[in-house]
Order: C-alpha cells, then structure tokens, then sequence
C-alpha cells in the first residue's frame, strides 16, 4: 500500500498544504510518494525530499508544468496511478483543479476533503457546512482524495526520501498559461495564519476595515472578511473566510462585526481561541466564541490595540 501526495509549490518551494497532506496520507498507513511536477523545480524536489515519513519524491521537470497547468498535472499523475493504492493532494484551488480529473478518468468516486482517516479505505469529511460528519468508505481499487489541510498537523522535517527523475507525459495541449495576478501583503497568508482578524458586515464600509489594521499590526496577524462583508465590496475577495471562501484553523480567531452565519462558521469554528466582537448579544458567533464582547466595534477595537500595545 503506497500513497502518492501531489506537491502544491511554486517551483522554488513547497506550500504549506503539502506538509499536511503528507501527514494525511501517513496515516493510512503505507509508504509515502511526492510527486513533484514543475520546471526549474530543483529547490521545492530538494524540500520534499527532507520531508519526514516520504520515502521517495518522483520529481518531473518540463517546460509545460511550469505554471503547474491541471491538465498537465494530472496527465502525469495518470500515468503514475496504476502502482498506487491511494493519490492525495491539498483541498486547495490546486488540488481541486486536478483530482477530479484523475478520478474521472479513473472512472473512480472522489472522496474529498477529509478531516479524519479511520483506516485505509474509510474516512471522515464534513457536510452540511461543517454542521455534520460523513464517514465514507471507498471500495475503489485506487482511492483520490483531497486533504482539508486545517485537519492534519503539517509533517516535519528530517526526512531523507530518495529522488527519482521520472519521464514527463508531453503537454496535453488544450490550455495554455497566460498570466497571474497576485494578491501582494506584507501580513502572513490568511490560510496558514497563526492569528486571523475578521471583519463582517458590521464594519459598515470599507473603509471602517482600516480601524482593524492596527490590531492585526500589532499581533502579526492576517486579515480576513465574511462573505457578506466581500459580497458588499468593504474587502477584497482573497480575503473571503467561510464555506464558500477559505478554511482557517488559526491559534487566534477575532471576528469583529461578523454575525455568524452557517457559512462562515464553516470556514473558522476549528480555530483554537475564538474572540467575538458584535454590538448583537444574540449573534451565532457568540455560539463558537471562547471569548465573547458585546458592544460597539468602533469604540472596543481600538481600545484592544491600545491595550496590546
């Protein structure tokens, strides 16, 4: 039984989600496989190489994975998948973008983003936005999996895996890359965060999100928004937390002016300390709050960040 990890990286290293998937697929139990498909890729084979509990990185360098297109991908993971009992990767934009393709040509079920392995073929993942918990088991031959990264603690350092240099499919041809655009911050990415401030709907405009920047200053945190507080134009949509957003598990969770629908508490009610901001004594978000403060956010908020200061 071995399972194969599909790297999320950006050639020169490796994302985050990749260290938990890791964990994911160590525990069920075989060896573990990181397939690194890229260009230029040397640095992000090297750093899975030294993941520990990898015992091989199958790294493929060719022009056509440099922009780590889908289709490429998984073409390449499709041409690995007959020795493989289970092939996983982050429930992110990328693993989303290239399991399904797998498992449809594999003419297997998707289990997707898992939060517990409970033996090799059964798994836990939620549903009904968090409000539930699925056990799935597969009968597959091979099982495709994506990995809800806030689950799974990400996999140290120490290991040793041998590298083996495998032969690029050639380039499916039906898309091509033609830019990117990135979001730029000088704050830690929202979804690895260790401290999150959220505004909601409750914030009033966007310009009101600037009274929360001192805060997050000041405890090194990442900004996030509600859908609601996106949708109304006060936050940029990378900073979207929920069901339909990002999932956050941070140490510290400040949801300031968010009311707590169903939808958002999907995407943060992992967080290990949860601090709720809302002028509404009967919010839901006091519901998941491990710290709860009624009143007006215009008056607290700044007199947290002077308090922490």
């Amino acid at each position: 039984m071995t399972a194969l990890v599909i790297a999320e990286h950006d050639n020169a290293s490796l994302k985050g989600s990749t260290l938990n998937t890791v964990t994911a697929a160590a525990r069920c139990g075989g060896d573990v496989h990181v397939l690194v498909a890229g260009h230029n890729c040397g640095p992000a084979v090297e750093a899975a190489s030294l993941i520990a509990g990898v015992s091989k990185v199958i790294a493929v360098d060719a022009p056509h994975f440099a922009e780590g297109l889908a289709e490429n991908v998984a073409e390449q993971v499709l041409a690995l998948a007959s020795t493989y009992s289970h092939i996983m990767a982050p429930a992110t934009a990328y693993g989303k973008n290239i399991l399904p393709r797998v498992a449809a040509k594999l003419d297997v079920d998707q289990v997707s983003e898992i939060t517990k392995v409970v033996t090799p073929d059964t798994f836990e993942r939620p549903i009904y936005a968090g409000n539930a918990i699925a056990t799935v088991q597969s009968s597959d031959p091979v099982v495709v999996i994506t990995v809800r990264t806030t689950a799974f603690d990400a996999a140290a350092a120490g290991g040793n895996a041998v590298v083996e240099l495998a032969t690029a499919v050639p380039n499916f041809g039906k898309s091509s890359f033609v830019g990117r655009k990135l979001a730029k911050s000088d704050r830690p990415d929202l979804a690895g965060a260790k401290i999150v401030v959220s505004g909601g709907r409750g914030m009033g405009s966007g310009d009101n999100f600037k009274i929360l920047e001192p805060l997050a200053d000041k405890l090194g945190a990442a900004m996030g928004a509600s859908r609601a507080a996106v949708d109304a134009g006060f936050a940029p949509n990378d900073w979207q937390v929920g069901q339909t957003g990002k999932i956050v598990a941070p140490q510290l969770y400040i949801a300031v002016g968010i009311s707590g629908a169903i939808q958002h508490l999907a995407g943060m009610k992992d967080s290990k300390i949860i601090v709720a901001i809302n002028k509404d004594p009967e919010a839901p978000i006091f519901s998941v709050a491990d710290y709860g403060i009624v009143g007006d956010l215009f008056e607290i908020v700044p007199q947290l960040s002077r308090a922490i200061a």
